[in-house]
């Protein structure tokens, strides 16, 4: 069988916490399946006489918390000579992460399997993705009018509002009509009016976790991580101090994967993660999906097995 050459597109693998980092599990399994494995991040890639290349280290790693990698001597790789790429930069989706994503399209081009699709990556954020599933949403405003925002909240009694390109619970915040700091907040995460942003009915269904939903080419894993908020705190992200808490999914989750499958499916999603409160999709993350590790631990399973099934399908290998 051909040995697959594997690049992995991502944040320094010495900064990552290996007990809770969904990119090391795919990479894990990919080394179990005799998969060579180059790790790179968006600013080792330049493109040069129509080729893309990457100032990439091959890697080996070791399921540890002490001593999980080693990478060899950088070398130029060509992306042309890898099978498959895997996009796992972590936000901001920045303009560099922008760039990234043109770069890979071209690696694309030239024959190589990349995960998550460049262009669609570039078209479903992860706050507006959801959009396009109105029935799916609590009651939604995007906006960077402070005075729609402001009629919002009244109208909803209790809002969430987030920016549209932030990450792990920051610049999240809940305001109740009437609240003093309303205009304050806005301002500050509007930029003075100029910056989109959204704003949700705020969902008491939270006090039983915000769960993650993870789908493989549209079809969910059974279980969910449900990441509870903290104490005094009505954030469910990790990064926030949420604890997760794994269950199986409910019947009203099954249904709110099945109406976004279709879509994930054309637009080449191949792994993504659906944050579900209540009855409600809030958020659809493609860029780098997490909680593998934690479902993994606790329900025995190998999700990144059946992510990589799913590569080799596309592969033509399955």
């Amino acid at each position: 069988m051909k040995q697959i050459i594997l690049g992995v597109l991502m944040d320094d693998i010495a900064s990552i916490k290996p007990k809770k980092d969904s990119s090391f599990a795919m990479m894990l399994e990919a080394q179990r399946r005799g998969w060579i494995i180059y790790t790179f991040d968006s600013n080792d890639m330049f493109h040069l006489k129509g080729e893309v290349f990457a100032n990439a280290c091959k890697t080996k790693l070791k399921d540890s918390e002490l001593d999980w990698y080693q990478c060899e001597e950088p070398i130029t790789l060509p992306l042309s000579e890898t099978d498959v790429v895997f996009m796992r930069k972590d936000p901001p989706f920045d303009m560099d992460y922008i760039y990234a994503t043109y770069l890979l399209e071209q690696a694309e081009l030239s024959g190589v399997l990349v995960v998550n699709k460049p262009s669609s990556l570039r078209d479903a954020n992860e706050k507006m993705f959801a959009l396009n599933f109105p029935d799916c949403i609590p009651k939604t405003l995007v906006s960077s009018n402070n005075e729609k925002l402001i009629d919002f909240i009244n109208s909803n009694n209790e809002v969430v509002v987030k920016p549209l390109d932030g990450m792990g619970g920051k610049d999240i915040y809940k305001l109740q009509r009437g609240d003093a700091n309303i205009k304050e907040v806005l301002q500050k995460i509007t930029n003075q009016g100029k910056r989109f942003i959204m704003a949700q009915e705020f969902l008491p269904e939270i006090k039983y976790g915000d769960k993650r939903i993870l789908l493989i080419n549209g079809e969910p894993v059974d279980y969910a991580l449900a990441r509870m908020p903290a104490k005094g705190s009505f954030k469910g992200n990790l990064a926030a101090g949420a604890k997760g808490v794994g269950q199986e999914l409910s019947d009203r989750d099954r249904f709110l994967c099945k109406q976004i499958a279709p879509m994930l499916i054309e637009k080449d999603l191949l792994f993504v993660g659906l944050d579900v409160i209540g009855d409600y999709i809030t958020e659809i993350n493609v860029t780098s999906p997490t909680c593998i590790r934690e479902l993994d631990s606790e329900f025995n399973l190998n999700i990144s097995s059946s992510i990589l099934d799913a590569v080799e399908t596309k592969l033509g290998l399955g």
